[in-house]
């Protein structure tokens, strides 16, 4: 039987840390929401902004729950009263944005420094670390276009995760599937060790 006074192994975990995570429109934006568990579990306050195509495939309410936060879908909080959602603020509270899913679109417009909503508002004001999980059909996942944008953004110190092989929602195998939620935890878990 282990003896309770002597010292544990700390577990790894994301305790205190603050996670902005942005979910783009991507049918991999379902496994946003066991990310979002993923990483509340693991102890980690997390802020959900959610891309208006994200939308049409999980809902702010789902991951609003799941994060115990109201989920940011776009710059307007009120706009009657001139309320907004200050992505610089945003970008100084994190200590890391994770994307997730990245979609072609996404990677595209961050890799081009192009802001048409509040996640790559963001994104352009994020001083912490930047981790981008791709998801697409592996026919884009391999297009130069798409190849140049994530070479671009590794050269701006992003952290691309590789992206695994695999069966993908147009029935076709290969690359272009995002990370599974739980190696994405562990990814973090380990940047912040």
């Amino acid at each position: 039987m282990p003896d309770p006074t002597s010292p544990q192994p700390a577990t790894p975990s994301l305790t205190g840390r603050r996670i902005l995570l942005g979910v783009s429109g991507s049918i991999a934006a379902y496994k946003a929401a066991p990310l979002t568990r993923l990483l509340v579990q693991a102890g980690a306050e997390v802020q959900v902004i959610l891309t208006e195509a994200a939308a049409a495939f999980v809902t702010p309410l789902t991951l609003g729950t799941l994060s115990k936060k109201p989920v940011l879908t776009g710059f307007l909080r009120d706009a009657a009263a001139g309320e907004w959602h200050n992505h610089v603020e945003l970008g100084l509270w994190a200590d890391a944005l994770l994307i997730a899913p990245a979609s072609a679109n996404t990677l595209g417009q961050l890799a081009n420094g192009l802001c048409p909503n509040l996640l790559c508002a963001v994104y352009l004001s994020a001083r912490c670390p930047v981790f981008l999980a791709p998801a697409m059909d592996l026919d884009m996942y391999a297009h130069p276009a798409v190849t140049q944008n994530l070479a671009r953004l590794r050269s701006y110190g992003n952290h691309v995760f590789d992206s695994p092989s695999g069966e993908l929602a147009s029935g076709l195998s290969g690359p272009g599937r995002m990370l599974e939620p739980k190696a994405i935890v562990e990814e973090l878990t380990q940047f912040f060790m």
